[in-house]
């Protein structure tokens, strides 16, 4: 739904039912009882999604919130299924769900373009904006949660941190910058507790990540746990054996526990491995 420059395009197939693949806004609808007792009565909810067809076939669904852009989690849902049971809303599109969603990108592209600047307080203000949209957009979370680090503040971070391991959509490879980004600077704030809690969430939720393993051992090294720090750091060489930082990062550890290279030597081995890991 989204090109280069972070807004929508408006060349998809805004009629409902494309001429290959299903795509826009559709709704369904529901029977559900309110009140109680003899006041009890029946009445039709209408629930709005946002739809696409992925390449398996299926059409990922996912509700519109109370503002009507797509938030929270998707689902997969048959072809046959879907065309069963779900309307094509073309003219709500249109009017109304497009023109939110453009909103929401354009302010979190204004809220990127601040932090790059370095300007914090309006990068916040615009995040905070497009959460007021989507509490649940992840870049605009990862946009206000890294503005926070930037300003070392740990407890509005943290809270950022706690709505982030909860969104599965956090750790899909689309965000995987802000991804790696968020982590570095948690541990630059010395959150270690965050940022480990953080890597082992997405150790769950993605394939095996030699770059992954290699800053869940960068962790564990800051908390002085070296057993699970060189377990880890051969986790990665097993995936890739060539990978420079974990087979440095290793080296490192190997010459400070057998206690060699003291002094400067050892001073200028940290220095490396400090800037191979910032």
């Amino acid at each position: 739904m989204t090109d280069n420059s972070g807004s929508p395009e408006r060349t998809e197939k805004i009629e409902g039912l494309g001429e290959d693949r299903i795509q826009g806004v559709f709704s369904t609808q529901s029977v559900v009882k309110v009140g109680t007792g003899t006041t009890q009565r029946k009445t039709i909810q209408k629930t709005f999604w946002f739809c696409n067809e992925n390449d398996a076939g299926d059409v990922v669904v996912q509700p519109l919130n109370l503002n009507y852009v797509p938030s929270g989690p998707t689902r997969d849902v048959p072809r046959d299924d879907f065309l069963g049971k779900f309307n094509p809303e073309p003219e709500f599109y249109v009017s109304t769900v497009f023109p939110k969603m453009q909103e929401l990108n354009e302010t979190i592209v204004r809220g990127e373009k601040h932090r790059s600047r370095g300007a914090a307080y309006s990068a916040e203000f615009e995040f905070k904006q497009a959460t007021n949209l989507d509490e649940e957009n992840v870049r605009a979370n990862f946009g206000l949660g890294l503005t926070y680090l930037d300003r070392g503040e740990q407890t509005k971070a943290n809270d950022i941190f706690k709505r982030l391991v909860k969104l599965e959509a956090a750790f899909e490879e689309e965000h995987k910058h802000l991804f790696n980004d968020f982590g570095i600077n948690l541990r630059k704030n010395s959150m270690f507790d965050q940022a480990l809690e953080y890597y082992l969430r997405a150790e769950e939720l993605v394939e095996d990540d030699e770059n992954l393993y290699h800053n869940i051992a960068r962790v564990y090294y800051e908390k002085g746990e070296l057993d699970e720090c060189i377990k880890y750091l051969k986790k990665s060489l097993e995936l890739n054996p060539r990978m420079e930082e974990s087979l440095q990062f290793l080296d490192f550890l190997n010459k400070e526990q057998q206690g060699s290279g003291g002094g400067s030597t050892a001073a200028a081995d940290k220095e490396s491995l400090d800037l191979s890991m910032k």
